[in-house]
């Protein structure tokens, strides 16, 4: 059986992030032949050019991480109706210096959870117009805009049973996408 491996980048650091929890509860919904991989990102300095040639060793084990996984996961808040900073920093130090990008090429899914009724939906676009400048092939549909409310975990903290059939799918199709492109 193949083997996939899929670097999971959660773009908040809050202990208690509703999109921490959330990934947790995803990477349940995976058929056995996935392995997740959450990619570690509050550590990175901020991204500054002059450091390209030099990288941090916490910026060459991120770039590590993404080059062996088979494809992305990407789990956003929404921050001002963008992706948060330190999500743009990750990806920042990932795709430099320039030609060099360790997320070229990689199928990517992007989701999100917020307490907002539209979910992430800025930041899920925001991000996928980064994703699409570094040749990233970007799961299209389905669209996942998920409102964190009563009824989205069960009492386990796994998917709730009003939400299952939807994310269960939603995962199914970047499954597919995922063995598509790998």
């Amino acid at each position: 059986m193949a083997q996939y491996n899929i670097a999971v980048i959660v773009g908040s650091l809050r202990k208690d992030s509703f999109n921490k929890k959330f990934a947790s509860a995803l990477e349940k919904l995976f058929p056995a032949d996935f392995s997740l991989t959450r990619v570690r990102i509050d550590d990175l300095p901020l991204y500054n050019q002059d450091d390209d040639d030099h990288p941090s060793a916490m910026v060459t084990r991120l770039k590590g991480e993404i080059k062996v996984a088979q494809g992305l996961l990407f789990v956003t808040p929404e921050y001002n109706r963008s992706v948060s900073g330190v999500l743009k920093n990750a990806i920042d130090h990932a795709s430099r210096p320039y030609g060099k990008s360790a997320w070229d090429g990689k199928p990517a899914g992007v989701i999100g959870v917020s307490v907002g009724a539209t979910g992430t939906a800025m930041a899920q676009q925001h991000l996928r117009n980064i994703l699409a400048y570094l040749n990233v092939p970007t799961l299209g549909q389905p669209e996942a805009f998920i409102q964190n409310q009563d009824g989205l975990y069960d009492a386990a903290g796994n998917i709730g049973q009003a939400s299952l059939k939807f994310l269960q799918g939603w995962v199914d199709q970047y499954v597919a996408w995922v063995k598509k492109h790998a």
